[in-house]
């Protein structure tokens, strides 16, 4: 759709390659199916709230892993998969490194295209965070403590969360790996289910929304990502550092698809700077593993 010749001085096979994180690992599949089993295991040592609904839309359900006691702070997880798989059944894999932190931890579940659209993804999103910024008391979270963090698909749905929060429901936000300028994407294999026009794209892209002042963001990516992504990456917290308290890391070791291991192990850089944000208990000063 809308591919036929590349894009921005790329072959379509060179562009195609740049947009396809997983052709810089040894194998996608081998973290698709890690993420399924950390994330049960988490399941099973902390029993969650799962399927909770936020929204009208049946995949608007999230699972929630409250903290002990009243005030808590919560990390809410928007999974990547470009917007077209994954679920929040294997969204779960950082729980365990917030609640031993002292916080609550969500996994979001959305709806996927091409049945849903790429506007009702943002959407949902953004409802997510009204109903969780509303219920919070409910669950024992602090309504001003709520952070978001996304990886790839889902750190620009974080991007564009941020951009529309008006009521200023979101206290701090990290982005891994994304992707925030949609329209080379549209010129990508990614576009053929996701089926962006030039317009959809702008509305939706976060480089073109970012409101003048945001709340603190931490903005890293993998030392195993492709050019583009790195070009993503940089171009997005330019436009970011004048807006917010930005905290930029690139993590040498860890690529596309192991980044978000991180998010909240304060053995790390990722965790300690996610933690922080956070204002949890639990940060340490080692060195990053």
């Amino acid at each position: 759709m809308n591919h036929a010749s590349g894009y921005g001085g790329f072959g379509q096979a060179d562009l195609d390659r740049e947009y396809s994180p997983s052709s810089v690992v040894p194998s996608l599949p081998f973290y698709l199916h890690e993420y399924a089993t950390l994330s049960a295991a988490a399941r099973d040592r902390h029993g969650p709230l799962t399927d909770l609904r936020y929204g009208a839309a049946p995949e608007a359900r999230l699972d929630l892993f409250p903290a002990p006691g009243d005030g808590a702070a919560l990390q809410v997880f928007v999974h990547g998969g470009y917007w077209q798989e994954v679920s929040k059944e294997q969204s779960a894999f950082a729980a365990p490194d917030f609640v031993a932190a002292g916080a609550a931890f969500a996994a979001l579940g959305y709806g996927l295209a091409p049945a849903c659209s790429l506007d009702e993804i943002v959407t949902m999103v953004c409802d997510a965070v009204a109903w969780l910024h509303a219920n919070a008391p409910r669950f024992g979270i602090d309504p001003g403590r709520i952070h978001l963090s996304g990886s790839s698909a889902g750190a620009h749905l974080v991007a564009m969360a941020l951009s529309r929060d008006t009521g200023r429901r979101i206290a701090g936000a990290t982005l891994l790996s994304g992707v925030y300028d949609l329209e080379p994407l549209r010129h990508t294999y990614v576009n053929d289910v996701v089926g962006l026009d030039a317009e959809a794209a702008r509305r939706n892209s976060p480089v073109h929304h970012l409101p003048d002042r945001l709340p603190p963001i931490v903005i890293a990516r993998g030392g195993g990502e492709t050019g583009e992504f790195i070009r993503q990456h940089d171009t997005m917290a330019a436009l970011l550092r004048p807006r917010t308290a930005l905290t930029d890391l690139t993590c040498a070791t860890r690529n596309h698809f192991d980044l978000p291991y991180d998010l909240g192990n304060p053995h790390t850089a990722l965790g300690r700077a996610v933690l922080a944000q956070m204002r949890a208990p639990a940060t340490v000063s080692t060195q990053e593993e």
